[in-house]
């Protein structure tokens, strides 16, 4: 095989597949059975999930904008990236990443780039997510977004973007996103973020998932 490393759309024949949880909220499952290579077949339960975006925000001196959430199933409070659901049907986005950088830090960035795309967890749920670098940022203007339930407890912090990779490597810091991001982040600034796609690049990834619910 040559050519560029990638990963590929593909799907085995799905025999039945039943909805068996529907929580109104973020998730639901899927209990799919899938035929295998072999001609035999295996249940897959799938957490149906709309994909989310986050947020590596950058300021001039190179520091990292991280958010502390409590998160319940793990039992911790995270620093995170600014980062939100895909749960508005047809969003773009850009636009959701920008709306998320306002509530959660009331900021607005004047260059956005694709930093990465990611599945988040392929072995259990469906989850896409992309994950933006936002530079030349400012504070918004107006009045500052009063979130509810554990966003209205969310300390803000900005974090040289060496210590944060430290806090990675030494397994203080846990939330993929922010693993993810500040890695690429730090990764990207060798080259002085050459590269990057731009905001506006197509998300195949997520359309083949979304394709697979039709």
């Amino acid at each position: 095989m040559t050519g560029a490393l990638a990963d590929e759309p593909a799907t085995q024949p799905v025999r039945s597949s039943t909805e068996v949880f529907r929580s109104g909220r973020v998730i639901d499952v899927r209990s799919d059975v899938v035929e295998m290579p072999d001609g035999s077949t295996a249940v897959r339960d799938v957490v149906v999930h709309p994909g989310a975006v986050g947020i590596v925000a950058l300021d001039a001196d190179e520091r990292v904008l991280l958010v502390q959430q409590y998160r319940h199933p793990a039992r911790h409070r995270l620093w995170e990236p600014p980062a939100g659901l895909l749960d508005v049907d047809g969003e773009d986005p850009l636009a959701a990443a920008r709306r998320e950088l306002f509530e959660e830090a009331h900021l607005v960035a004047a260059r956005w780039d694709v930093l990465l795309d990611a599945f988040t967890t392929p072995g259990m749920t469906d989850e896409a997510v992309r994950v933006f670098l936002a530079r030349d940022v400012s504070a918004a203007p107006g009045a500052k977004y009063a979130g509810r339930h554990e966003e209205a407890d969310m300390p803000v912090r900005w974090v040289p973007l060496d210590d944060a990779v430290a806090g990675i490597f030494a397994g203080r810091l846990h939330n993929p996103m922010a693993v993810m991001g500040v890695l690429a982040a730090a990764k990207a600034q060798e080259t002085g973020f050459a590269g990057l796609r731009a905001a506006d690049a197509p998300w195949p990834a997520r359309l083949t998932v979304k394709a697979t619910r039709s």
